[in-house]
This record gives C-alpha cells, sequence and structure tokens, in this order.
C-alpha cells in the first residue's frame, strides 16, 4: 500500500461520490498501515464527515487494502 495505489482507488470510487455533493478528498500520507487525509469542500464542514470518512472512505480503502488499520483525517 503506497500513496500512488491508495490514490487511484480514491480517484475510481470516492472523488466521484464526494464531487456529487461538493466536496473532495486530499491524501494527506500513507505511513504503515495508516492513511491520513483531508476532507474538503462541502465534506469538510459537513456535520456527517466522520461517519463518511469511517464508513465510507475507510470501508472502501480497507477492501482494497486489508492490512489497513484507519483512515485519520488531519
Amino acid at each position: 500500500m503506497d500513496k500512488q495505489s491508495v490514490n487511484k482507488v480514491l480517484d475510481e470510487h470516492i472523488r466521484p461520490r464526494l464531487a456529487m455533493d461538493g466536496g473532495n478528498i486530499d491524501l494527506v500520507d500513507v505511513k504503515g498501515n495508516k492513511v491520513y487525509v483531508k476532507l474538503q469542500g462541502a465534506c469538510g464542514c459537513c456535520p456527517g464527515a466522520q461517519m463518511t470518512l469511517k464508513m465510507g472512505v475507510e470501508r472502501v480503502l480497507k477492501q482494497e487494502f486489508p492490512e489497513l488499520e484507519e483512515v485519520v483525517a488531519v
């Protein structure tokens, strides 16, 4: 799991969904088995951002990368 492969999954599965609601996601870093991201646009200030992060982004990334421990918002 590296930044390039995580970014590819974000591009294919996550960013289009977030864009429909006026948001985006920025991949900040991949360290060990943790992915650090920043939600942007409408998603950055949405009250449901934490649920989007855990139930959406983390779930999809764990399907692609079983070794993923967690997605962390920065």
